[in-house]
């Protein structure tokens, strides 16, 4: 893929030649195919009257109109074929193009002796097309090109489907920028710029990398890049300025008597020259060709050649040689003077036509000052001091933004990716980390009551890495996940967290718990007591993510999920008994069992290969293990859950949700679901594995629910039950398949992963949990109109954004199946975090589920298992 055009188009469904090179081509009408590469195909289709390949005859640069009806390049319907840059290679036509790669290690120094360039865009595809051969032979290596590759010809692949953004010219980025998509593009990034009663800038207008003075204009639409715009600068609207560095209040540099405005419509941009220490400013038209010439319709700076000749008294022979150069155009005019930099500024004024001084003495500062063409210019740009000064002034500027944030923000910057840019500074980057670091202390002492601890330890832990001090980044980062759990504590239940560890230090008696009275009574001591609790599995249709501290306990979470049961029974539970002597027996389905004697022993962190670490956060945040009576009394649990471990099923939360409900059923405590929900949230953070609440609430109430979570002490969670009717309840159990891809992942690793890139504020990352959030609210009103199909699109949609939060959130075995059933489905997703466990595959049709399901079950491509199930609607 070469040039300028990013593409958005399914290769999958495009049979290309075997042996081969082929060009992809869209169909284009011919004003946008005048400034672009146009390819001529045969008009006798390779295949049939419908096959979308041809036989390529031609190759066209920016042709006229004229040029394409002569070269018979126009369509039947009047349009022509756009070259899209996109290549591809197959077979012989392949081997030969490696035979001369490895065959030209001669040829390279040659190429680069003689200064001169090879385009693999032209080029490289002119070998492939006969009627180009000529052409290329007088290029450089172009004889080499044509009998190595000269022998296969090129086939046109026409892609009526194929969508593109072109952004080959100024135009089309500002068109591209400020167009029906403008909402996408971000105006302001990595900038700098003055308060609105200093200076004009226009809401429209794009600074990206950029400081901006006091004192300076920039107009409607405009786009400023990588530059430094020192007071007195005006900048018109639809203009491009681009690595334009005015000395001026940023280094000390002050020239009050010079003033440079750039009209409307124009374009600015400056590029340090090689084998010196000079700098051109170049500048022209947003709609001047540098192709076209004098003698039709060029221009500069927006006006015909022989108007800028006239009003400046400029000779053609001060521009243009009167040998060997072709066709007079803007790009081998001699017209950007090389001088110091506000001598070039003031010429530029006058060759645009606005300066007031007098024009003798301009034209001759301008005659006699070195100058330079596009054509020269391009030969001798200095790309690596270019790409040093830019990364320098990015570093700079990413420095100033994050001594402001720690300064006066709130920490609301992503401080780890400002480091990255800051360290692009060889020589100071990581000093100024350092800087940075020594700040932190200041940030907790006088921000500790705003900034959650979370956030604090976090940007430590980034700036500790960018300083390279791994050993103090890994200790601290165990402060972060603690600061994490004590945050959703005291979300849950403000003032709970402190009674989390009493039993370290004995039994407690005099501890006022707001969960229950702990009191069991005299009278039920002598009582053996048994409670047994049952929970189903949650699917989650869309919207996790935006349930998991801290997101949960900073932002409104949103989530559409459902209960479902498996193979007709529920499939988690627990039994727990009350014993007549003291501590606690504890088991599971694995037949592992747990005696604890001395409540002490039951305190965090626990191991992570402790198999009983959920009873025991159990016992912890229900308060049991404070009860006075488990001096004389303990108690026996019992825990299973039918599904395959790292199912996405939810299910260690459901099972905690079952273990709580149950110990505050025998001490006859508040087992209200949202009490039971929030005291889940508090269990995962003390077990190490974080989650949210989604789980257990999917779990704790029946059918399908939309949830929302607000913000706050206590954290509210609203539970709104959809009232399906009857007829959508059935059609969705007869579309939707439960399948268990065979794929064990644990959520684990994924979840820290994501609240790591939550605490570094990774705008990526927020946008797309914010969307998440955004369609569960459209899926509920979505399955309230009865709309499946639908259903199907969010569920895609959702299955692309958790992607992105997780790029390993899918696997080769996950891909191949899905792609296996998208023929007959309108939707699928993994559930939960992804990377394996359940798949919900959301069928076209009723017909398509049991033909899908039939498939899966006898094929022997796919290890899977598709699950009966009924959807849990309550006891």
């Amino acid at each position: 893929m070469t040039g300028d055009v990013l593409p958005c188009f399914d290769a999958s469904i495009m049979n290309l030649p075997e042996d081969a090179s082929c060009i992809i081509t869209v169909p284009i009408t011919l004003d946008i195919a005048s400034n672009h590469g146009v390819v001529v195909a045969s008009k006798s289709p390779c295949l049939d009257a419908f096959s979308p390949i041809s036989l390529v005859e031609n190759l066209l640069q920016k042709p006229s109109k004229e040029e394409l009806v002569q070269s018979q390049a126009l369509l039947d319907d009047g349009r022509t074929l756009l070259d899209t840059g996109i290549i591809a290679v197959r077979g012989k036509a392949w081997a030969e193009l490696v035979n001369l790669a490895w065959s030209a290690e001669s040829l390279i120094p040659q190429l680069l002796d003689s200064k001169r360039e090879m385009s693999l865009y032209e080029d490289l595809v002119a070998a492939w097309v006969p009627t180009k051969h000529e052409w290329l032979k007088k290029r450089p290596l172009g004889v080499e090109l044509v009998n190595k590759l000269g022998k296969q010809r090129m086939f046109s692949y026409c892609a009526h489907e194929l969508l593109f953004l072109h952004f080959g010219t100024s135009s089309e980025v500002l068109d591209h920028l400020s167009g029906v998509d403008s909402g996408l593009v971000g105006r302001r990034h990595l900038c700098s710029i003055p308060a609105t009663t200093t200076s004009d800038i226009a809401a429209s207008a794009i600074i990206l990398s950029s400081k901006i003075a006091p004192g300076v204009s920039v107009g409607e639409d405009s786009l400023v890049y990588d530059s430094s715009i020192s007071s007195g600068i005006q900048i018109g609207s639809l203009s491009i300025v681009i690595s334009i560095n005015v000395p001026g209040a940023f280094d000390g540099v002050v020239k009050d008597s010079v003033r440079f405005m750039l009209p409307d419509r124009h374009c600015i941009w400056e590029v340090p020259l090689s084998d010196c220490n000079d700098r051109v400013v170049v500048y022209c038209g947003l709609h001047d060709n540098p192709k076209s010439s004098m003698s039709k319709d060029g221009t500069f700076c927006g006006r015909p050649w022989k108007k800028v000749l006239n009003d400046l008294h400029i000779q053609e022979s001060d521009l243009w040689s009167s040998t060997g150069i072709g066709e007079k155009c803007l790009w081998n005019a001699r017209i950007f003077p090389i001088l110091p930099y506000f001598n070039m500024l003031e010429l530029a004024s006058w060759l645009m036509g606005l300066s007031d001084q007098e024009n003798q003495s301009m034209l001759k500062t301008w005659k006699n000052s070195p100058r330079v063409s596009l054509e020269v210019l391009h030969r001798s740009i200095d790309f690596q001091k270019m790409c040093l000064g830019s990364s320098t002034h990015q570093a700079d500027l990413a420095a100033g933004i994050a001594r402001a944030c720690i300064n006066y923000g709130l920490l609301g910057r992503n401080l780890f990716q400002l480091c990255e840019e800051i360290q692009q500074m060889e020589m100071s980057g990581a000093e100024l980390c350092k800087d940075l670091l020594a700040m932190c202390p200041n940030l907790q002492v006088h921000k500790s009551k705003i900034v959650p601890k979370s956030r604090a330890y976090q940007v430590k832990v980034d700036l500790l890495r960018a300083c390279r001090v791994e050993a103090l980044a890994n200790e601290l980062e165990s402060k972060v996940w603690a600061a994490v759990a004590d945050e959703t504590a005291s979300s849950v239940r403000y003032g709970f967290k402190e009674h989390l560890l009493d039993a370290s230090h004995g039994i407690s008696t005099s501890i006022q718990q707001d969960n229950n009275k702990l009191d069991i009574g005299a009278e039920k001591q002598n009582l053996l007591r048994s409670v047994k609790v049952e929970l189903p599995v949650r699917v989650d249709f869309v919207g996790g993510w935006s349930d998991t501290p801290p997101w949960s306990l900073e932002r409104a979470g949103c989530v559409l999920n459902m209960a479902i049961c498996l193979e007709g029974s529920l499939p988690i539970g627990t039994i727990i008994k009350t014993r007549r002597t003291a501590g606690v027996l504890i088991s599971d389905d694995a037949s592992n069992e747990l005696f604890v004697q001395d409540f002490a022993s039951i305190i965090p962190p626990f191991d992570i290969n402790d198999s009983f670490r959920l009873v025991k956060c159990a016992l912890l945040v229900t308060g049991v293990i404070h009860d006075k009576n488990l001096q004389s009394m303990g108690l026996e649990i019992k825990t299973w859950a039918n599904v395959p471990r790292g199912s996405g099923l939810g299910t260690s939360s459901i099972l905690a949700a079952a273990v709580v409900k149950g110990l505050l059923r025998i001490i006859d405590g508040d087992d209200g679901d949202e009490n039971v929900a929030r005291l889940v949230l508090v269990l995962e953070q003390l077990m190490g594995t974080g989650g949210g609440w989604q789980d257990q609430i999917g779990g704790l109430y029946p059918g399908i629910k939309f949830t929302t979570s607000f913000p706050g002490i206590p954290l509210r969670l609203q539970v709104i039950p959809l009232s399906a009717s009857p007829e959508l309840m059935l059609e969705l159990h007869q579309r939707l398949l439960v399948v268990f891809t065979g794929q064990v992942r644990l959520a684990r690793k994924v979840l820290q992963n994501v609240v790591t890139r939550y605490l570094r504020r990774d705008s990526l990352l927020v946008s797309s949990i914010k969307r998440l959030a955004e369609l569960a609210k459209i899926g509920r009103e979505v399955l309230m109109n009865g709309d499946i199909n639908e259903l199907g699109d969010i569920l895609m949609e959702a299955w692309r954004l958790h992607q992105e939060l997780d790029p390993f959130c899918s696997n080769e075995t996950v891909d191949r199946l899905f792609e296996f059933a998208e023929p007959y489905c309108c939707g699928y997703k993994l559930v939960g975090a992804g990377g394996g466990g359940f798949a919900l595959l959301l069928a076209k049709d009723a017909d398509r589920a049991d033909e899908l399901r039939h498939l899966l079950s006898q094929s022997p491509d796919y290890d899977v298992k598709v699950y009966d199930w009924n959807i849990f609607s309550g006891f």
